[in-house]
């Protein structure tokens, strides 16, 4: 596993290429307002990395107010595993004086200080970086010039960063072309000046600063590789998975995937409709599903709030529904553009009555695709509502990864109007039954209703205690079943031993880089990463036994009682009291430091009888914070 921040970048005197110091892979932060455009420099490295068949990850922060303000955009690209955006930055860009103050702390020691002499003024003091002062606002004036003035600032830093690193400039070249070509041909000359003078800035001024990337060793015949975000892949994984219909209601971070589907889904043959509340989003989906389509809806916290009375419906009525919840920072509006996975709970429970369904939940960017074509296979296996959980971190990350064999994925889905025998119930009590749409023949010539009452095997409303008790079973079992479906989770690391580490969702790659520092430092850890929810994978039970602690890692609070919201379920199931938890609630994804401090924290307290190297792994965690 590549080293998470290499450091056998500072400190070279370089002045040709022939003597560049090559690096495994290195983290660049960028750091502004959101008017600067530094998200796009961001986008432009990642998918140049892709398209050099390299890994990357990337990391970004908007503020959530429509002025703007403050953000940054985090990029680790290079060769080897890449699993996470890195804990501390190799090279930090800073447009200005409060992106230099805000920012400094996250440059590991060594580090370079690239910023605007134009609006920045660092400490002259501080001798553990390299900074270099680049007039990057007057120099860009200069090179555009017109009224474009300082526009193009944040495409002259991408031609710096290309100077420095030696990137590929064709291929920079044409990811400008492409993301500028459908606008007017001036947008493009500008970017292009621009680009071209961050790469002429003088050589010997960034002669201390000079490195190449490792290039990747690619097997042969390997799969080509796309770069994307996470809401992007979700949204593809869907089409492939057969989804045609869907509605919704914009809110931040799932709007993404509601104006792609808007825009995809017409060239298949389907329909989005954007819906005037959450609520009606909800209702016109189910509508989808009743005539025989595999639909889908989706939204944010608040919005699956309100959606809870008609997915209530849908579990009585037993139709099929993908929900996708692209989980942020609350209660309330709370943090619109932060991470949290506090809906965990709320996507399992929330709702009236006795409602069981099914929740997913992506490790990863090219999870969010796979994760979206099983969603769609329960969903019409079982004639269910699934819930996706995701993030706003895997929303707005961009990954590189193999493309799918879309020629082996791609499901094409119709009503099935297959004409049922005489014997057909829409809800039999012995099985799981898949929703007949209208217009299906029926042999016995009873027609099934579909009603958010309590019904008979046909549908029919019924007030029976023993038959409402025996459909609550039913629906119950249903969704138990549905966990013999699943795949074994893998067991990364240890396979017995001091420590397990839980995740889910966005925490998949801190882990497990954890991991691999923790077993450096003589722990003996291992490491699952929980994709379905609810129902849980069978046999999980076996595998904890095997650790005398087991720690939950997730984004949200402790609770009145000291657990996480996936802890507290799993608690709940188990009994296990060697399940604790590790939380926060700052917005942020997680450092792998962070981690590592909470394990060694966690082991500094164990009985002296696990029997590991306690010190060891205390050093471990104060050396991943510096």
């Amino acid at each position: 596993m590549v080293s998470p921040n290499p450091t056998p970048v500072i400190g070279a005197t370089v002045r040709s290429n022939d003597q560049l110091s090559t690096i495994p892979d290195v983290v660049i932060r960028l750091a502004g307002n959101s008017q600067d455009g530094i998200q796009a420099v961001g986008a432009f490295l990642a998918r140049l990395a892709g398209r050099s068949d390299q890994e990357v990850m990337t990391y970004m922060t908007i503020p959530s107010t429509i002025s703007g303000g403050p953000s940054i955009f985090q990029v680790r690209m290079g060769s080897g595993e890449i699993l996470s955006a890195g804990d501390r930055a190799d090279v930090l860009v800073a447009f200005y004086q409060h992106s230099y103050e805000s920012h400094r702390a996250s440059l590991r020691p060594g580090g370079v200080l690239l910023y605007d002499s134009d609006h920045v003024i660092p400490n002259p003091e501080d001798k553990e970086i390299t900074a270099v002062a680049i007039p990057m606002t007057t120099a860009t004036v200069e090179a555009v010039g017109g009224s474009s003035k300082e526009k193009g600032k944040n495409i002259y830093v991408l031609g710096l960063l290309a100077r420095m690193f030696d990137l590929d400039v064709p291929k920079l070249t044409q990811l400008i072309k492409e993301r500028f070509g459908g606008k007017n041909e001036d947008i493009v000359r500008n970017a292009l000046l621009a680009f071209d003078a961050g790469y002429a800035y003088p050589a010997e001024n960034l002669s201390h600063c000079l490195y190449r990337l490792a290039k990747s060793e690619v097997t042969a015949g390997g799969r080509p590789q796309i770069t994307t975000d996470g809401n992007t892949a979700l949204t593809y994984g869907l089409i492939a998975a057969g989804v045609r219909h869907g509605a919704g209601y914009p809110i931040t971070p799932w709007s993404s995937i509601m104006e792609a589907l808007r825009t995809e889904l017409p060239k298949y043959g389907g329909l989005f409709v954007q819906c005037e509340d959450e609520i009606a989003a909800a209702s016109t989906a189910l509508g989808f599903s009743y005539s025989g389509h595999l639909s889908i809806t989706g939204s944010s916290g608040p919005g699956l709030s309100l959606k809870m009375e008609a997915l209530g419906w849908a579990t009585m009525a037993e139709l099929p529904l993908i929900v996708v919840n692209v989980q942020r920072g609350g209660p309330s509006t709370g943090m619109p553009t932060n991470i949290e996975q506090s809906d965990l709970l709320q996507a399992i429970y929330g709702s009236h009555g006795d409602c069981p369904r099914v929740v997913l939940a992506p490790k990863n960017v090219e999870d969010c695709f796979y994760i979206a074509m099983e969603a769609a296979r329960i969903a019409r296996e079982f004639s269910t509502p699934v819930i996706i959980l995701t993030d706003q971190a895997l929303a707005t990350r961009i990954e590189a990864f193999d493309e799918p064999d879309l020629a082996k994925l791609m499901v094409t889905l119709q009503p099935d109007l297959t004409p049922r025998d005489a014997s057909y119930k829409p809800y039999p009590l012995d099985q799981p039954q898949r929703h007949a749409p209208p217009g299906s023949i029926i042999g016995s010539g009873k027609y099934p209703t579909v009603t958010g009452l309590e019904h008979d095997e046909l549908g029919h409303p019924t007030a029976s205690p023993a038959l409402h008790m025996k459909m609550t079973a039913k629906r119950r079992e249903k969704i138990k079943s549905v966990a013999a479906t699943f795949t074994a989770p893998e067991l990364f690391g240890d396979q017995a031993g001091d420590v397990l580490l839980i995740g889910w969702g966005c925490t998949y790659g801190p882990i497990r880089e954890a991991v691999g520092r923790l077993r450096g430092a003589g722990a003996t850890v291992g490491h699952l990463q929980l994709r379905h929810i609810h129902p849980l994978d069978h046999g999980l039970e076996k595998i904890f036994e095997r650790y005398e602690k087991i720690l939950v890692v997730e984004i949200n609070d402790e609770g009145l009682y000291g657990y996480g919201q996936l802890a507290t379920i799993l608690r709940s199931r188990y009994c296990n009291p060697a399940i604790a938890s590790i939380t926060k609630t700052d917005g942020l994804t997680y450092k792998i430091s962070e981690i590592v401090e909470h394990v060694a924290q966690h082991l500094g307290l164990a009985d002296t009888t696990v029997g590991i190297h306690k010190q060891s792994v205390l050093a471990m965690a104060k050396t991943t914070r510096s």
